[in-house]
């Protein structure tokens, strides 16, 4: 990878320290309108009026200041079916103001306050690595709003911003080489333990189902492998780390293929988790398994009806190659459950059923919990990250018994497709409490403090729910 382009280790976003210098942004609810131009918005009613201020979520005017400068702005909260419609929406004003230091003036909740300052540091987020800006980008900062933890903010935005570097960046220079030197980076930088496990290897420590998947591309399929903590409770990250997807011999068409760089999408959304635990330094062991691979198409490709014997012995019957996520995850949950672990949580961008149902905003969940189930939503709710609890239904399972072997990786039930899939990882999850993703991993147009491209999904979410999900308290 370029010199240019670090996607582990140099921090992007910081808070600005308020100052005699610092400028006031004011923020005003739809319905306060008329009262902040009688009262603290009166040198500036006139003008505001003329232009046709009306304080919608996100609308922004300049007001002026002294010797013709900028001396403070104004930007509207909007009502509040507005704001339920449309996440961070104070974060559409950030880039029509100037450079400087910005603080917020205005009556909002502890709550509104953690999502403006959030959202203010995602819209900063730019992937320029193949169009480097053609003018400097004003870069406006805020003052972190009292009450708030300004770590725990940047943590979330930093491992957003790896996330998204990742799934934007194509295959050709996203490969599993290239997804191996960002996890070892990421390792070296928080003192983690990590390994890799390549090629042919992997049929020798039986893996067999990752190198099935992987082994006709040149750039070799392999398990990554991460620890670091000494104590707490332990948690497992696992993520789909499919680096490009054809669909192998059922070749997707160019429409299907179109965004599969993004099929990695659960290894990058697990790595910005991965990262922020770390950054926050949160008491716990981790552990983060990641199958990279690419599903490729040559002499040795993986082939329709072939039956694969997984690590955990179960057999597979491969109805389908473009099925190939479920596989390679199998045989990393497997090893997950060889030790003892609290929980256990995988993230993949799986089905599109799951897209179909959801659409590209929500991520589904799958748990039996309905304690984790309760922490997640309220995790979701905290870091304004939205999910959704899809269920395992136990009357599906024989939908996946093919009757030639254990499992069938593509059933051909034509409905509830993300639930099929998620009854087929659960088989080999024995032991751990276990929670399943099966996320989208991509904005697909532009939206306040989210740009088009990738996105991750869920992490936000774990994060403020692993002190109730692990007994951790307000750790």
């Amino acid at each position: 990878m370029s010199d240019r382009f670090s996607m582990t280790s140099v921090p992007r976003f910081a808070f600005a320290m308020s100052s005699a210098q610092t400028r006031q942004l004011h923020v005003v609810r739809t319905e306060d309108l008329s009262s902040f131009l009688a009262g603290p918005g009166a040198p500036w009613a006139g003008w505001l009026t003329d232009t046709g201020f009306e304080a919608g979520l996100g609308e922004m005017r300049l007001l002026p200041g002294t010797g013709g400068g900028i001396g403070a702005a104004v930007v509207g909260y909007g009502t509040d079916q507005a704001r339920r419609r449309l996440r961070f929406g104070l974060a559409k004003a950030v880039a029509g103001l100037p450079a400087g230091d910005w603080a917020l003036n205005g009556t909002l909740t502890e709550a509104e306050l953690t999502e403006a300052a959030l959202g203010w540091l995602l819209a900063g987020y730019r992937f320029d690595r193949y169009r480097p800006a053609r003018k400097p980008a004003r870069t406006p900062r805020l003052v972190c709003p009292e009450g708030l933890d300004p770590a725990r903010l940047i943590a979330m935005a930093e491992g957003e911003a790896l996330t998204r570097d990742l799934i934007n960046t194509p295959a050709q220079d996203m490969g599993p080489d290239e997804m191996e030197t960002t996890f070892m980076t990421l390792a070296a930088r928080f003192g983690a333990k990590a390994r890799a496990i390549r090629g042919d290897d992997l049929v020798q420590q039986n893996f067999p189902m990752i190198h099935a998947v992987g082994r006709a591309s040149p750039r070799a399929p392999r398990l990554l492998d991460l620890r670091w903590g000494m104590d707490g409770p332990a948690l497992t990250l696992v993520g789909k780390g499919v680096c490009f997807d054809t669909g192998g011999l059922n070749l997707k068409p160019s429409s299907g293929m179109n965004l599969m760089k993004k099929d990695m999408g659960g290894a990058a959304t697990v790595l910005g988790l991965a990262q922020m635990i770390m950054a926050l330094n949160v008491p716990l062991r981790l552990r983060v398994l990641i199958p990279a691979v690419e599903n490729v198409v040559s002499g040795n490709a993986l082939k329709p009806k072939d039956i694969l014997t997984s690590r955990k012995g179960l057999t597979v019957e491969v109805n389908d190659t473009d099925a190939e996520g479920r596989l390679v995850l199998a045989d990393a949950l497997a090893l997950a459950c060889e030790e003892d672990s609290d929980l256990v949580i995988s993230m993949a961008t799986l089905t599109g059923a799951a897209r179909v149902a959801v659409g590209p905003d929500l991520a589904p969940f799958y748990t039996d919990d309905p304690s984790l189930a309760g922490a997640l939503e309220a995790g979701a709710a905290a870091g304004f990250d939205p999910v959704w609890r899809m269920p395992f239904h136990d009357a599906y399972e024989t939908v996946i018994e093919p009757g030639i072997a254990d499992l069938d990786n593509a059933p051909g039930f034509g409905f509830a497709g993300s639930i099929t899939a998620a009854l087929f990882l659960r088989r080999f999850v024995d032991g751990p409490r276990y929670i399943h993703f099966d996320i989208y991993g991509h904005t697909p147009s532009d939206q306040p403090a989210r740009p088009k491209g990738g996105a991750g999904q869920g992490a936000r979410a774990v994060l403020g729910a692993l002190p109730a999900m692990l007994g951790m308290g307000g750790k």
